[in-house]
């Protein structure tokens, strides 16, 4: 297969969330025909609600900055992405290339085709569990030291915990996807944190609830582990700049590469799995700081001229916005908001519509997206801004001012704002 054929096929398998599989037999099945390619470098495993892309962003960036001087390969598995599939696995920063992807992606449909065929596998794997695979091949045949695996939905059953991390890190963890993971916040908790096994050699968690807190020490118990816990980590400010005071270190940081005052307790995660990683692979201070201080996560509070995207698709994302937009945004914004179904819009409605001037409610193109007669039935009693209803991303990009007197704050659903960056491009 080419690139085209290659993402062509890895689309027909399904929308990635709605078509999804949860369960480990397939993939690792998969991975022992390819030779389980994750048993080769160490693996960090990020679960959580909101925070596991900024973390990875963090640990990426520290990672890169090692690199530099000894000369260190850091792989990087994310979901979703936003323009190019290529995005969702990267090597010291960069993004494979299309011709690296279709090589690979080539290999595992034809293993997958094979297995099959054998009776071996009872159907094909989805597209989460063979990009999953694609990403630990590619790792494995690049020699890479350490590799950073975002879980894609929960934990438990997650296609990247068949990779077996040595490390887990856990960030806030909130209602979301109610219909595969449980329907209260304690079972939520427990399908995330059951990345931590017996064999895991290193656990790090953000600050959290207290039901949360306890369903994960529920979790640590039955595994036998300890864990760091961000909270423990002493922050303060200094000018403009924060210090992170752990067990072993201060840090000093001019200013976090990542905007929102949440990205503190996503730095303070990352943060203690550089520290476990420095003893492993030898950082030193200045990589650490350096990192937090220049990683980049496109798509989260991310500004490109007067345009704003954030990809705040649940209530605690939507609360860090709200609060950013409260205390940095002074001009008239202008909203475009698209949603996929299952998403509690009422609430985020509630939330940030009302700081929109101009509200423009839009369809990002897939399979699970509301439409914006479905979004306007949640606009909130009194909104006194403009409302415009749109069929289409590119017909809300006509409705936008290119004025650098307001915002153009693009949000609710990362497709959506995947769709806008794809339009720039074009």
């Amino acid at each position: 297969m080419n690139f085209d054929q290659a993402q062509a096929y890895l689309y027909s398998l399904g929308n990635e969330v709605s078509a999804m599989k949860l369960g480990l037999e397939s993939v690792r099945r998969l991975l022992r025909e390819l030779g389980d390619p994750q048993d080769s470098f160490l693996k960090v495993q990020v679960a959580g609600t909101n925070g596991k892309g900024s973390v990875c962003a963090f640990l990426e960036s520290i990672c890169c900055e090692a690199a530099v001087r000894t000369g260190l390969k850091v792989g990087v598995f994310t979901s979703p992405h936003l323009v190019s599939i290529t995005e969702r696995v990267r090597i010291n920063g960069s993004n494979i290339s299309e011709s690296e992807f279709a090589r690979v992606a080539t290999l595992v449909r034809q293993t997958v085709e094979r297995l099959v065929d054998s009776g071996e596998l009872e159907s094909t794997p989805t597209f989460f569990e063979q990009t999953t695979s694609i990403a630990l091949v590619q790792f494995a045949t690049q020699k890479i030291d350490i590799a950073i695996l975002e879980t894609g939905l929960g934990g438990r059953l997650d296609a990247t915990t068949a990779a077996g991390a040595e490390i887990a890190a856990i960030t806030r963890i909130d209602i979301d996807h109610q219909e595969y993971l449980g329907e209260t916040i304690e079972e939520i908790a427990g399908e995330k944190a059951a990345i931590i096994t017996g064999k895991t050699e290193f656990v790090a968690i953000a600050e959290q609830t207290s039901a949360v807190t306890q369903a994960l020490l529920d979790r640590l118990k039955v595994a036998g582990k300890e864990a760091m816990f961000g909270d423990f980590l002493a922050v303060r400010s200094e000018g403009e700049g924060l210090v992170f005071k752990t067990g072993l270190n201060e840090y000093e940081i001019s200013r976090l590469g990542l905007l929102g005052r949440h990205q503190v307790e996503n730095a303070k995660v990352a943060l203690l799995v550089a520290e476990e990683l420095s003893r492993r692979f030898n950082f030193v201070l200045r990589d650490i700081t350096a990192g937090l201080e220049k990683a980049k996560h496109p798509g989260r509070l991310e500004r490109e001229g007067n345009f704003l995207f954030d990809g705040a698709h649940n209530i605690n994302g939507s609360v860090a916005l709200r609060e950013y937009l409260d205390e940095y945004v002074h001009k008239p914004i202008t909203m475009i908001f698209g949603a996929m179904k299952g998403k509690d819009v009422e609430r985020i409605a509630r939330l940030l519509w009302p700081k929109a001037s101009k509200l423009i409610l839009t369809r990002p193109e897939n399979s699970r997206a509301l439409t914006a007669d479905e979004l306007a039935t949640f606009v909130p009693e009194g909104f006194d801004g403009q409302l415009v209803l749109s069929d289409s991303v590119s017909a809300a990009l006509e409705e936008v001012s290119t004025s650098d007197e307001e915002i153009v704050l693009v949000t609710g659903s990362l497709y959506l704002i995947g769709e806008v960056k794809s339009l720039f491009n074009n």
